[in-house]
């Protein structure tokens, strides 16, 4: 087990962000056009988002 630990370490050491890439690729991205497929309620809330969106900026 420790000859496992040593390679995972020293792999982290020589790659840093291999880490952070496996992270970003496993992650759940949301499908934007589900937002709109709801019902009314969420429909009216996503248009809130937006407009709200572009005040701010």
């Amino acid at each position: 087990m420790d000859d496992q630990e040593k390679m995972r370490r020293k792999e982290l050491e020589n790659n840093p962000m291999g880490n952070f890439s496996d992270a970003v690729n496993r992650a759940m991205v949301g499908d934007p056009s589900a937002l709109v497929k709801g019902g009314c309620l969420t429909k009216v809330f996503t248009i809130l988002i937006i407009i709200l969106g572009f005040v701010v900026l």
